[in-house]
């Protein structure tokens, strides 16, 4: 909202600029009593005006005509900033939103883990009710339900914390609550960078806006230059003056030639200083083009190691899981130990988990990559 209004602003300095090619009415009123010094004249007069003055420019080399260009480059650079707001809000979102399907998804295998130790704990409190087990295994396993259960409370919380977070991104603090879509998926990403570049330094909104600004400051030295010359402009007024009613009335018009000889070297400055404007904006412009080439290659560099991670870390859960059933199978033969049993569980916690992070940072990198190529 501060980004439109902003543009409000420059869409208003427009008009403001263009006032000049209008002529300017002025209509003024006045009374005035005037008293005479001299103690023996007590004889006052009373004296009533009023005029109608209408001025119009008619020739200023151009002054009135870079003034509305260089505004709406400015107005042109902010309605790009609005772009670059809403490309961040957008990105800020996402990863909120990402973030949100990444906790829920922490706290679901937290819940599961929590499930394999309560069905782990029974199973070793019925063999030492026989006597195949000693209490060893009852209070470990107790122990390890325990510290999933904890576990779980802290995912539960992160869970929540998430939801809050992207109320906040979407703007919404206290908004009901709500369901969102599962996309937590992986789907390629299919770009070269060398294409990325080329795509960022063409729709890049803060760069565009960047430019405008710098197209603005050039022709700001050519409007500085306009102080060294004349400025041509007409006049007409009618007039109503006089102690009683009616007034007399009288008129006049003409054409003005106002040339500057000296004003205390105001216009070099003004040069100088549009010509130091626009060396800020020319580095300021390049600064921002390394800037983009970092942004796009650090996103796209971890689009690649995620893509690379993900069948990883697929195939780790596979073995995870299959440790586990070979953990629980020796365990209930008899063979296996407690110990082997909580390995395996936290192996395969741990293994989901990674899984999970690395479809986040796959999600939360292509975001980031459409963010630096100034894709919508």
């Amino acid at each position: 909202m501060a980004a439109v209004n902003t543009v409000n602003v420059n869409q208003s300095k427009v008009g403001e600029a263009s006032a000049n090619y209008y002529p300017q009415i002025d209509l003024t009123s006045g009374y005035s009593r005037t008293s005479p010094v001299s103690r023996t004249d007590h004889n006052s007069s009373d004296q009533y005006t009023g005029s109608v003055t209408l001025k119009q420019n008619i020739y200023d080399f151009g002054k009135t005509a870079k003034q509305v260009n260089i505004q709406n480059l400015n107005l042109s650079s902010s309605k790009s900033d609005l772009k670059n707001v809403t490309a961040q809000i957008i990105l800020n979102v996402k990863q909120s939103y990402y973030g949100v399907l990444q906790a829920k998804k922490n706290r679901d295998v937290a819940d599961e883990t929590v499930k394999q130790f309560q069905q782990h704990l029974e199973q070793a409190k019925g063999f030492y009710e026989v006597g195949t087990k000693p209490k060893f295994d009852v209070t470990k396993a107790e122990v390890d339900l325990s510290n999933s259960r904890l576990n779980l409370i802290k995912a539960v919380n992160s869970f929540r914390v998430a939801v809050v977070t992207l109320n906040n991104a979407i703007g919404v603090p206290d908004a009901p609550e709500y369901t969102i879509e599962d996309n937590l998926s992986f789907k390629k990403y299919g770009v070269i960078f060398e294409e990325a570049i080329d795509k960022a330094y063409k729709s890049r909104p803060d760069l565009t806006s960047l430019i405008f600004k710098r197209e603005a400051a050039e022709k700001s030295i050519k409007l500085a230059n306009t102080g060294y010359y004349p400025v041509v402009s007409g006049n007409a007024a009618y007039n109503r003056s006089g102690e009683k009613f009616p007034l007399g009335e009288g008129w006049n018009a003409g054409v003005t030639l106002s040339f500057p000889i000296f004003s205390g070297f105001l216009t070099k400055y003004q040069i100088e200083e549009a010509k130091a404007n626009l060396d800020v904006l020319k580095a300021n412009e390049d600064l921002l083009k390394q800037k983009i080439f970092l942004e796009v290659q650090q996103a796209y560099l971890n689009i690649k190691e995620a893509e690379e991670r993900i069948p990883i870390a697929e195939l780790v859960i596979k073995q995870a899981d299959e440790n586990l059933e070979l953990a629980n199978g020796r365990y209930a033969a008899g063979i296996g130990s407690p110990i082997e049993v909580t390995d395996a569980q936290v192996l395969l916690t741990n293994a989901k988990s990674s899984y999970i992070q690395t479809l986040y940072d796959y999600k939360v990198a292509q975001a980031n990559l459409e963010k630096a190529m100034g894709v919508r």
